[in-house]
């Protein structure tokens, strides 16, 4: 049976027999052209949230539910331009680390009143996941997930290099570990200790962040910036003395990392928990070059667990909750179903948000969860901040001049804490 919409909006639909209310959706997660409605067998990010919205599309009475698929990388800039000409999508995914961004021009609609009324009960929300969609007291957005960076491990190549014991991979405890780990890869196998992308996206930013983390330190504290740091250096340094040894490769991309990882190229692919599904059905595949799949906390290297950590979200622009009631009450019903589906999306590897669904036994018998239970307790992330895409784009551009171009870190750290410092001042 279909759910029905908002009471008024149901109503006016079963008198006058008006058509289904349309509810535009923006998105990233990639593309899936056959997704399909079964939400239990989609692989992979793109798919399994398109088999969600298709099966919002198919199940909501009187709604229907339109897709606007956005490439990931320009995905803020797309949104805020729509936002800008006045056509926002109806509903529309976020992080959390773009709350304040938005919420604080007033962009995004207040939540709070008209959850329970749609079906979505917050105290079945994580407390994080309440306090990630909330800004001064009120709630913003529908919580989806919390996902993190993990090691991805090529076991194959981590026992070829005695780097495996009862069954689980010896990962390192320190930088120099890190290097003998590395070393022992290269000598046994001839291939890549770590791969991650170091060129493209700010996955490189976020290993690094990590390891400031891991030794007591942030990028910035309050409106003081504080990059030009001997724990920056630290930081800097166990990454790239893997580059400097020729045991990874600091010129590859998102995609080339990620196939370095499936052929079999590198034992360890830094990357995130929306991977974990879609590399174990690869692992399956007797062509892939990764044949034993495992998904490990990040390691500690220096004082303290710590690992960059985010949090997808839904949102609805603020205009239409307060012009458009009808559409605004079937856009709550879009995020009512997806939040539902919470456990169908935590297939993809991310972590749920909801406390029914993290205590489930589906949840507990998803692949390989129980590999990296400990990366929820060692979740960081910078302090909140209207300019956090700004400074994540100031930290990967002197972080990549550091391992591609040869930029001295004194000149990149120097470089990034003014630039960074004038962000927090304006």
């Amino acid at each position: 049976m279909k759910r029905t919409i908002l009471g008024a909006t149901a109503l006016l639909l079963a008198v006058t027999g008006a058509t289904a209310q349309e509810v535009t959706v923006g998105r990233f997660f990639g593309d899936c052209e056959d997704a399909g409605t079964d939400t239990k067998a989609s692989v992979g990010e793109a798919c399994i949230i398109q088999s969600i919205i298709n099966a919002a599309d198919a199940e909501l009475d009187g709604v229907t539910v339109e897709t606007l698929p956005t490439d990931w990388g320009n995905y803020y800039d797309q949104i805020k331009a729509a936002y800008a000409g006045g056509t926002p999508p109806d509903v529309h995914v976020m992080h959390r680390h773009r709350v304040p961004e938005f919420a604080g021009i007033g962009a995004l609609a207040d939540l709070t009143d008209d959850l329970e009324n749609a079906g979505i009960d917050p105290a079945d929300w994580e407390a994080s996941a309440l306090e990630a969609v909330s800004y001064n007291g009120r709630i913003v957005g529908v919580p989806m997930d919390f996902h993190a960076n993990l090691w991805h491990v090529n076991m194959d190549l981590m026992e070829a290099a005695g780097l495996v014991e009862n069954g689980a991979p010896v990962l390192p405890s320190s930088p120099e570990e890190l290097l003998e780990h590395a070393q022992a890869v290269k000598d046994a196998t001839g291939q890549d200790y770590l791969a991650a992308d170091f060129a493209q996206f700010p996955l490189g930013v976020r290993m690094v962040l990590a390891l400031i983390w891991q030794q007591g330190s942030n990028v910035f504290d309050g409106d003081t910036a504080t990059i030009d740091t001997p724990e920056a250096r630290n930081a800097i340094a166990a990454v790239t003395q893997l580059f400097d040894a020729g045991l990874a490769n600091p010129q590859l991309n998102y995609a080339d990392s990620q196939q370095a990882f499936l052929n079999g190229e590198a034992a360890i692919l830094v990357n995130g928990t929306w991977v974990v599904d879609f590399y174990a059905s690869e692992a399956a595949n007797p062509e892939t070059g990764l044949s034993t799949y495992h998904a490990a906390d990040f390691p500690t290297l220096f004082a303290e667990g710590a690992t960059w950590a985010d949090s997808h979200m839904w949102a609805i622009p603020s205009p239409l909750k307060a012009n458009d009631p009808e559409t605004y009450a079937a856009a709550l019903q879009v995020l009512a179903f997806i939040n539902d589906h919470n456990i169908d999306w935590a297939r993809t590897g991310h972590m749920a948000v909801r406390t029914s669904v993290l205590e489930s036994d589906a949840y507990a018998a998803l692949p390989h969860r129980d590999e990296y239970a400990g990366t929820a307790e060692i979740a960081r992330d910078t302090p909140p901040s209207e300019r956090y895409g700004a400074i994540q784009d100031v930290l990967n551009r002197e972080l990549q001049a550091i391992w591609l171009t040869g930029k001295s870190v004194d000149g990149a750290l120097s470089d990034a804490e003014l630039d960074v410092q004038d962000l927090l001042d304006r």
